[in-house]
């Protein structure tokens, strides 16, 4: 079963940058889909970028366009997020997912045949 670990979070200030890993077990040979997603307190978990291994096809949410990239480092077997122009509004706490139902569409949540990561929190002030 594939074991995903998120790092990278931390506290910045708006305007800052950072830099979310996820190393996993071969994910990049065996998911259908990589992502983030995000969850603030007292709100839904949302997507905000995908990946799609086999095309390298990506999907940002409309709240993070132009500011965060979604990569694979497939030699790493890392997902990377590179999140640029941080707001206060990014706040919340990242959990990246691999997804081997084929099929699946970014940004649902995904069922049973997907492994999450435990959470890296990213704070931003103002």
């Amino acid at each position: 079963q594939v074991q995903l670990v998120e790092s990278g979070g931390g506290s910045v200030q708006a305007g800052g940058s950072l830099r979310l890993s996820c190393a996993a077990s071969a994910f990049t040979r065996t998911a259908y889909c990589l992502g983030w997603f995000r969850q603030a307190p007292g709100k839904e978990r949302e997507g905000v970028a995908g990946i799609y291994t086999g095309a390298r096809t990506t999907y940002y949410a409309d709240s993070v366009k132009g500011r965060f990239t979604i990569s694979i480092d497939g030699a790493k077997n890392e997902l990377l997020l590179q999140m640029n122009s941080l707001k206060p509004e990014d706040t919340a706490m990242y959990y990246c997912v691999a997804v081997t139902a084929p099929g699946y569409t970014f940004p649902d949540l995904p069922g049973r045949l997907s492994a999450w990561g435990q959470g890296t929190q990213v704070t931003v002030s103002s």
